[in-house]
């Protein structure tokens, strides 16, 4: 299952996905948690987030083994790391503002909703990606799901500014990941040189911002803060970040919109789990759904890219 062009797995990079979309599901309790012992803002969250995880992944990259240089000439390598770190900071800034202007329901529902359908119209105009029946359906279904595990209670209330922001957010998301996946297909993309680019553009974009919310908050418990943040630099940050841009290279992007579905899923769990919301009908049926169609689209991916393989032909998986 190896892609040709980039030298990784389809496979692994299928997994990668997986691990990222669970991670992020684990910042919505841990940011919970920051709000609860501090009076941080979102907006300064996400900034000290990126910042380090910058310097994580700085630091990661300076120990790993050397590996031989991707030759991309230094213009390109920069218009890389601009547009890659400006999709970044709008999907997580703009999802931050609608969920302050709408709620986290709506939000969640509309970002992560309009997430694949703009992917997919944009990789089939752009990367020339079919999605297939099967892959239709597994996009309906996790979309379906993600409706019922977010809005199953009913009590949702949905401001259009709000919406607009969603859609914004869910824009910049898009973008991210259609670029990620074109630079990929010509194997001139090294991951984890373009995760340290985008989290550095990203990290200059959101300090002024953060700084006119506030940069340092007041707690009682500097100590449980300082964890706190730590996780949610190293797990949902770092380590996912750094998966998605490596399996977003090789992965069709459809199949990587829906794969990334597993974030309110994992969401979901820890918050029944962990911080005391009861498990409803809705969220069980939401998460069952979403996990059913992600399964089934990542096994149909990893068959087509056995059978590619199988056929001796070098297409983008």
């Amino acid at each position: 299952m190896s892609n040709a062009v980039s030298g990784l797995p389809v496979g692994r990079g299928l997994l990668y996905l997986i691990v990222a979309g669970a991670a992020w599901g684990t910042a919505g309790a841990a940011a919970s948690l920051v709000y609860r012992t501090s009076d941080m803002g979102p907006v300064a969250l996400s900034f000290w987030r990126c910042a380090a995880g910058l310097v994580l992944l700085l630091a990661a990259r300076l120990l790993r083994p050397a590996r031989p240089a991707v030759s991309v000439p230094p213009g390109r390598r920069l218009l890389r790391a601009t547009a890659t770190g400006l999709g970044l900071a709008v999907f997580q800034t703009a999802y931050f503002a609608a969920v302050s202007a709408t709620g986290l329901a709506v939000a969640t529902v509309v970002t992560l909703g309009a997430g694949p359908v703009l992917i997919a119209l944009g990789a089939r105009l752009t990367l020339g990606e079919r999605l297939g029946r099967g892959g239709l359906a597994a996009v309906v279904g996790a979309l379906a799901g993600l409706v019922v595990l977010v809005l199953g209670d009913g009590e949702a209330t949905v401001d259009p500014w709000g919406v607009l922001l969603a859609l914004l957010s869910a824009a910049g998301y898009s973008a991210m990941t259609l670029l990620t996946r074109w630079w990929g297909r010509d194997g001139g993309t090294d991951s984890a040189g373009t995760t340290v680019a985008a989290f550095a553009v990203t990290t200059a974009v959101l300090l002024p911002f953060a700084a006119v919310e506030g940069l340092l908050p007041h707690t009682e418990a500097p100590g449980a803060l300082l964890l706190l943040v730590a996780y949610i630099a190293s797990v949902p940050t770092a380590l996912a970040y750094g998966l998605y841009f490596a399996g977003a290279a090789v992965v069709r992007s459809a199949t990587v919109s829906v794969i990334m579905l597993l974030e309110p899923v994992s969401a979901a769990v820890l918050a029944v789990a962990l911080l005391g919301e009861r498990l409803t009908a809705a969220t069980l049926a939401g998460t069952l759904l979403m996990l059913g169609s992600v399964a089934g689209l990542a096994v149909g991916e990893a068959r087509g890219a056995r059978v590619r393989e199988d056929d001796g032909r070098v297409v983008p998986a």
